[in-house]
């Protein structure tokens, strides 16, 4: 209903010398609108798909019904889905019930707006804790739907979140295979770790030796496959009883014949590693760098890098110590430099505190042994130890300067030393410690997450 007004206009009053005292007014009009309300006609048309089955003869009209929005179900179980926020907090203070049933209320306690310190605070579980419960309880959940049996599950009732954790990012059939192996060795969360580790790492090394013998569908196979080439960076350190502690972990937990043959042939000396140098009279480490290496070392050696073609100048004039100073490990030099290097802390190396340095070679054909021409190619690191001048043991290899013969090619090599006796020198730049050979980057396979 509408209203409207309309104000009538003021009579106008004119007031001059040359009229009359008493003014006329001046007619009022006014102005009543038609105020009767008219009828409003309108059509409602239906959309394009009702219009076609309203006018349509073909056939029976289709009825339409409403779908509702359905939330997923909740990952809490049954018996704490109507829990208030405080019940909440005390089962998790407390404890109550087993850790795959509470987990879940922490991902709900988040949406409720609680923090992980907050949380930590009032239940006692830490950060990382609550992270660990989560994601294992995300994993165990993954297993029940691959199909893994309730008597292996239950074994992971009490303590599993430790575990069930450190295969987060296997695959569905991986993290099977790698539960009934820990159930069936009764491993650790370190041992675990070096499973999970070994079976995501094993489809990148198959450039390695021997790894054609081991099976990748074999939790066992991966480990000991890990075990045996940690064996063979032990032998490249010479640290024999560590090599030979590896190679007796691989045994114990390999599964597969072929793999099996493989570990026992290298254990006896039967085996022969096809990336080591040919001759046999060799006494210095030679060791190919492996991707991600430097990363997953606990301790590591820095040391000034030169050129071989720079000659003896660089060697002489590169610093001779570099130490980590401080709770952080700052590493502080004597004085500046350009180049350096960040290598494993093998042993050979660890124990190099002053006068290390490493020598790049642009190829392996000053080397002075045989070996198979691809590798002669490669670049090499050249670590020797400065401190160590004097030629003394025959079967060792130092760093000296070269004649060149009188082509103008001088520069750095490595020599023997019964030749450096021979040729009467009797001081070199410096004992080669360690040979290094860079990572095969062109063999190498990415990791893929399937978490």
């Amino acid at each position: 209903m509408f209203s409207l007004t309309v104000n009538s206009p003021k009579p106008l009053s004119l007031s001059t010398p040359f009229l009359p005292s008493h003014p006329h007014s001046l007619p009022t009009i006014t102005h009543k609108p038609n105020l009767t309300p008219r009828p409003i006609s309108a059509l409602i048309i239906p959309p394009s798909g009702q219009r076609n089955q309203q006018y349509s003869t073909e056939g029976p009209q289709q009825q339409q019904l409403y779908q509702p929005f359905r939330p997923p179900p909740s990952p809490l179980p049954p018996k704490f889905r109507n829990l208030d926020i405080n019940s909440k907090l005390e089962v998790l203070a407390n404890r109550l019930g087993l850790w795959y049933e509470y987990a879940p209320l922490i991902p709900s306690l988040t949406s409720e707006g609680f923090t992980p310190s907050t949380l930590e605070e009032i239940t006692g579980i830490t950060g990382v804790e609550q992270n660990r419960l989560v994601v294992a309880a995300q994993v165990r959940d993954n297993l029940v739907e691959c199909g893994l049996d309730e008597e292996t599950l239950s074994c992971f009732e009490t303590g599993g979140a430790e575990l069930l954790y450190e295969i987060r990012l296997l695959s569905g059939k991986q993290r099977v295979d790698a539960a009934r192996f820990m159930v069936r060795n009764g491993f650790d969360m370190k041992q675990a770790q070096d499973l999970a580790r070994a079976m995501k790492d094993f489809p990148r090394r198959r450039i390695d030796y021997g790894w054609d013998k081991f099976t990748g569908d074999s939790p066992g196979d991966c480990l000991a496959f890990w075990f045996f080439r940690l064996a063979q960076e032990h032998a490249a350190a010479a640290a024999e009883e560590s090599r030979v502690e590896a190679m007796e972990k691989a045994l114990e937990v390999v599964e597969t014949e072929s793999a099996r043959n493989v570990l026992v042939e290298v254990l006896e000396g039967k085996g022969v590693d096809k990336d080591s140098v040919i001759d046999e009279q060799v006494k210095v480490p030679l060791v190919r760098m492996k991707l991600g290496e430097v990363a997953e070392s606990t301790k590591v050696v820095i040391l000034p890098v030169c050129k071989a073609e720079k000659r003896e100048f660089e060697v002489e004039a590169a610093p001779w110590e570099c130490d980590g100073v401080g709770d952080f490990g700052i590493v502080e030099v004597e004085k500046d430099w350009r180049r350096w290097v960040v290598l494993p802390g093998w042993q050979p190396i660890a124990g190099l505190e002053r006068g290390g340095v490493a020598v790049s070679f642009k190829s392996g054909k000053l080397l002075p042994w045989k070996e198979k021409r691809k590798y002669k190619e490669e670049p090499v690191l050249v670590v020797a130890d400065r401190g160590r001048k004097e030629v003394v043991v025959d079967d060792g290899f130092y760093l000296v300067l070269s004649g060149g013969n009188g082509s103008g090619d001088e520069g750095l090599i490595v020599e023997r030393g019964l030749t450096l006796k021979e040729m009467g020198v009797e001081k070199s730049l410096g004992m080669v410690l360690l040979v290094v050979r860079p990572p095969r980057w062109e063999d190498e396979e990415q990791l893929i997450d399937e978490d």
